[in-house]
């Protein structure tokens, strides 16, 4: 399991952006942490109050985990388009919480039909990518705590890549993935 230093990277990123004032010295931080130099695909999560504030991420690597984190977390406080971008009052908040989700990379599960498909996801446990045609989405493992049933995890899963609620009758690609979650 990582440390916290995500974490502290995360936020170290938001307040480069933030303040304009350059803060991460990358060349430390790989020698401190290896791992960083792998290639890694990396979601940054903000809360407010408990209340989603901004997530952005990259579902496959094609970046090193360093490089992912930094600009994930920027874009989760700035470029969210369903927020304004991250205030100082809000950064300096104690409402103000960072989550970090480290993704597997995604395989593609087989399924005959829904029912199949039920009995194959692990809720709590996987990860979820939805792909039809040119529609894509995901939600996270930690989705299914505000969404634990099934049909509704799903259907608002079809909505957010924009397709209708009962789009697991078009029998859409199903890809899983794992999170390693790290949050303050």
């Amino acid at each position: 399991m990582r440390g916290h230093y995500l974490i502290e990277i995360a936020k170290e990123a938001i307040a480069e952006e933030l303040y304009k004032k350059p803060q991460i010295d990358r060349v430390d931080l790989l020698h401190k942490y290896p791992d960083l130099a792998q290639q890694g695909a990396v979601f940054v999560t903000i809360q407010k109050r408990g209340n989603l504030r901004g997530c952005i991420g990259s579902l496959v690597a094609h970046r090193t985990l360093l490089d992912d984190l930094i600009a994930n977390a920027k874009a989760a406080a700035f470029s969210d388009p369903r927020f304004p971008p991250l205030s100082r009052e809000e950064f300096e908040s104690s409402d103000f919480a960072l989550e970090v989700s480290v993704l597997s990379a995604p395989k593609r599960l087989e399924y005959k039909d829904v029912a199949d498909l039920r009995a194959k996801i692990r809720p709590k446990i996987d990860g979820v990518i939805l792909k039809a045609g040119s529609h894509q989405a995901t939600f996270l493992p930690q989705v299914w705590e505000q969404l634990p049933q099934f049909d509704a995890f799903f259907a608002h899963l079809c909505q957010k890549a924009g397709l209708e609620p009962n789009c697991l009758d078009r029998h859409p690609e199903i890809y899983l993935y794992r999170v390693e979650k790290i949050e303050e």
